[in-house]
């Protein structure tokens, strides 16, 4: 299955998708970040995989940006766009051309702490358990069906970056798996609340 990967940062879960790559039967046709500097970029360059930079800076509104991204995106044709570390609010107009087939994974166990700061939000609350969900990306920020989860525990001595290096590995193992139930025909959204794999509700 073809798809385009959406990035703003350093690629590590883009990276943990090229080395699946064969083993979740996809083909990353383009990366796009948008931002130049995203050492992301260099990843996918090191793979001989397209890339290119729509950077959000050049456009007046988010409208204009995400019309842009729609026009890179569609000549591609992909089955799948895939959002790994891609720190961009995107439109309604963009969301609901893509709906069904985009995918986010996000650094907490959704519905807890949607949008930034999760870890230190989790460590602030006193939680005990923390991690990362893969799940359908819909109108509402970060309110799409998850599909899937990890858990890692918080220990009293947690800082940021240790946790932040905890949910890290548990992406690089839960983001590839979940595209691969996709790709394999398993996984499908059946609504801006429902999703179904292997025919079963999630």
């Amino acid at each position: 299955m073809n798809g385009v990967v959406l990035i703003s940062g350093s690629g590590s879960n883009l990276q943990s998708i090229i080395n699946s790559a064969d083993k979740i039967s996809l083909t990353i046709q383009c990366v796009i970040s948008n931002k130049a500097n995203a050492y992301g970029i260099e990843r996918a360059t090191k793979a001989n995989i397209p890339n290119r930079i729509v950077d959000h800076r050049l456009f007046e509104s988010r409208e204009e940006f995400d019309l842009a991204l729609m026009s890179e995106i569609d000549e591609h044709q992909p089955s799948i766009v895939i959002l790994a570390g891609f720190m961009r609010v995107l439109t309604d107009v963009f969301i609901e051309k893509y709906q069904g087939r985009m995918l986010n994974i996000h650094p907490s166990l959704l519905p807890k702490y949607p949008g930034l700061n999760t870890h230190q939000q989790a460590i602030d609350a006193g939680d005990t358990l923390h991690g990362t969900s893969v799940h359908f990306v819909t109108r509402a920020l970060d309110g799409g069906p998850v599909v899937a989860q990890k858990e890692v525990k918080i220990n009293p001595e947690e800082s940021i970056e240790t946790l932040a290096a905890k949910i890290l590995k548990q992406e690089h193992v839960l983001y590839p798996e979940v595209i691969r139930w996709y790709t394999q025909g398993k996984l499908k959204l059946l609504n801006e609340t429902t999703a179904i794999l292997d025919g079963q509700v999630i």
